[in-house]
């Protein structure tokens, strides 16, 4: 188990744990929260080993394995699914001791080092570190990409899948949903809760936490409290304490007051003094207990629209995508993602936008914040619409170089000169204490954006959104970097707020929240999703599964075209008579069945060589188990790696050709 007794932890001069205890037993998940700046991830440097304690006494047992997401950007040519294998450092290290046995030319050495790789799960290790990289929402047409040409946040993804691929006893989790979709983020919990080692993980996303945790550890006054139960029973219980807490205080405040009372009536007559000296040593023997000094919360609103247009804007028979490249070709035509879009947007209306990753949720809503233009049809917005748009990228809305204050000046000027002054107070002090109103006070108001954490560059993308009083809300994934209380002062402020408000987020504590309906964006278009939130769970695990197999069959089209190219492909012909049609298509049948003839002998001779190779690797593993020589171990060893290759090898094989015969026989139909 892990222990803490008595722990110290600063970091610089500041005290982030004093005196804290803990105990986490084996197989517990537990839930690390705080304010942020409590010390969560500074416990899990001492946890990691990359930090000591400076006081107190610290332990994990010596032969725990440990997992955890690096947090450096990964810049590697590696393949995405060779990058994710090499997380595997079980069999990382097999590999090493097999090239090494190898070059040494000792036999006993040998047999173990290839023992060791089988039983490390070499023979699975492409297609685990693939199901890993799958759930997490990459298509299989991205498996082999090199990791440095994805973006940084699907980077990100890769390290979390790296980290799920090393076996381990004990796994640290810093914020694993921050990168994630909804789908990704319900594939995330599904395995997490198979996950049968101990695992902490600090998350300011409530329903995940609830969903994957049985402990809940809480950092606060340099203190770590555990709770017993998930978040939700946490909070539930933290509520009781306090209440009991603050009557004992209030109880004993008013015993103080009594006894402080006979004090100064009696101290100064002599009949009555012992007595009132026993009231002070009894004043003196009491254990305070400490006022309950609650953390300051973060609370803010939107103000009152100026109007409400009604509807805020129609759309009628839109496609949106992308526009070609500038370097494309001329004639490029654009990427298309949603197409015959005809719906209208209802002051009042609160619409949580849903869809598997890469649907097109984020297309939509930057084309409703004009960010894009659609490639077909018109957007028709209502007279006097003003959007508030807060992007899944804070820095598409943010300049690095400049501080606060110049982003709201900047800010006024550009309100200003398009002419959608609503009332707002333009000078530099009034927009200094607005900053301050989001925690930007003192020096931070000068600071550049671009030394900021997550969580302070969304406070500020929201600041600016209040400020200019906006009619619509378009709010892509604005919980991401954002701690609970600040959540839950969105999720409040978006309740009370008179407009329109279209959300996407994998937060679904705020969907839930804040969203009275639903549309999804699937296949292509959107439409009304008429179930909760738990029925689109179930649909995304069952549309995730859909879409890798969509995407696995038309990698396998593209990889056997040249094979199937032969085959006639309709076209348009003048019209015949029936008779000529049926010799036309029995032509065409027979041709195809030509074609797949040879095709059909390649596939029943590999199944063939399978079946043999199966039961020679059977033979192979029974013979491995019972007493050998080193000699002998190492040459079954060494057949059995052999084996293996090959029956992967056909096992590809044997795949590609059934894709190829049922193209065919597709095709006669």
């Amino acid at each position: 188990m892990i222990t803490l007794k008595n722990v110290v932890l600063r970091r610089s001069a500041k005290v982030l744990l004093d005196s804290a205890n803990l105990t986490i037993n084996p197989g517990e998940k537990v839930g690390l929260v705080g304010r942020n700046g409590a010390g969560k991830s500074t416990l899990f440097a001492l946890l990691n080993g990359t930090l000591h304690e400076d006081g107190g006494d610290f332990n994990v047992p010596a032969q725990w394995r440990l997992a955890q997401v690096a947090q450096d950007m990964p810049e590697t040519d590696q393949s995405a699914t060779d990058f994710v294998i090499d997380g595997d450092t079980t069999l990382l290290a097999a590999r090493e001791e097999v090239a090494a046995a190898e070059a040494s030319d000792d036999g006993e050495r040998m047999a173990n080092a290839y023992m060791a790789l089988y039983d490390a799960g070499s023979g699975d290790a492409q297609a685990r570190a693939q199901a890993l990289i799958l759930g997490l929402g990459f298509k299989t047409s991205e498996l082999d990409n090199p990791v440095n040409s994805f973006s940084g946040g699907w980077r990100m993804r890769l390290q979390l899948a790296r980290a799920l691929m090393c076996p381990s006893d004990l796994m640290l989790l810093d914020e694993p949903t921050n990168h994630l979709d909804l789908d990704a983020l319900v594939w995330l919990e599904a395995w997490l809760k198979r996950y049968t080692g101990t695992l902490l993980v600090i998350s300011h996303d409530r329903e995940f936490l609830d969903a994957i945790t049985d402990v809940t550890a809480h950092i606060e006054t340099a203190k770590l409290n555990r709770y017993g139960g998930n978040y939700s029973k946490f909070e539930d219980m933290r509520a009781e304490k306090i209440e009991l807490q603050q009557a004992s205080y209030a109880k004993q405040q008013d015993k103080i007051a009594h006894l402080q009372k006979f004090i100064s009536r009696f101290k100064a007559q002599a009949s009555k003094a012992k007595q009132a000296q026993s009231r002070v040593k009894a004043l003196d023997r009491m254990e305070k207990i400490a006022p309950l000094l609650a953390e300051a919360e973060f609370t803010f609103e939107f103000k009152e629209p100026a109007n409400l247009p009604n509807p805020m804007l129609s759309m009628a028979d839109c496609t949106f995508g992308y526009p070609a490249p500038e370097d494309a070709a001329p004639g490029t035509p654009p990427t298309v993602i949603v197409q015959k879009v005809s719906k209208s947007v209802l002051a009042g209306q609160r619409i949580g936008i849903l869809g598997a990753n890469g649907q097109g949720k984020s297309t939509l809503v930057k084309t409703v914040a004009r960010a894009l233009r659609p490639i077909e049809g018109e957007i028709t917005e209502g007279k006097g619409l003003n959007i508030g748009y807060f992007a899944q990228q804070e820095l598409d809305v943010l300049r690095p170089a400049d501080n606060p204050l110049e982003h709201m000046i900047h800010l006024v000027k550009e309100t200003t000169a398009a002419g959608r002054l609503a009332g707002q107070a333009t000078r530099e002090q009034d927009l200094r204490s607005f900053l301050g109103t989001f925690n930007f006070s003192g020096d931070m108001v000068k600071q550049a954006v671009g030394s900021m954490s997550g969580g302070e560059k969304a406070r500020l993308v929201l600041c600016m959104i209040v400020w200019q009083r906006p009619n619509l809300l378009l709010l892509d994934e604005p919980t991401n970097h954002l701690d609970l209380a600040t959540r839950e002062a969105l999720a409040m402020a978006l309740n009370e707020f008179e407009g329109t408000v279209m959300l996407v987020s994998h937060d679904r504590a705020l969907l839930r929240s804040v969203c009275d309906e639903f549309w999804m964006v699937s296949r292509g278009g959107v439409a009304p999703f008429d179930g909760d939130l738990d029925d689109y769970q179930r649909y995304l695990l069952d549309e995730s599964k859909r879409l890798r197999e969509e995407a696995k069959n038309a990698s396998a089209a593209v990889a056997k075209a040249p094979a199937v190219a032969a085959a006639p492909a309709p076209v348009a012909a003048p019209a015949v008579n029936p008779a000529e049609q049926r010799r036309v298509d029995s032509a065409r049948r027979q041709q195809l069945a030509t074609q797949a003839k040879p095709l059909q002998k390649q596939l029943d001779k590999a199944e063939q060589t399978m079946a043999a190779l199966q039961k020679e690797k059977e033979q192979l593993e029974t013979q491995m188990s019972t007493p050998l020589t080193p000699a002998d171990l190492a040459t079954a060893g060494k057949r059995l790696k052999a084996v293996g290759d090959e029956l992967a090898t056909l096992e590809e094989q044997w795949l590609s050709l059934s894709e190829q015969i049922e193209a065919i026989r597709t095709a006669e139909v």
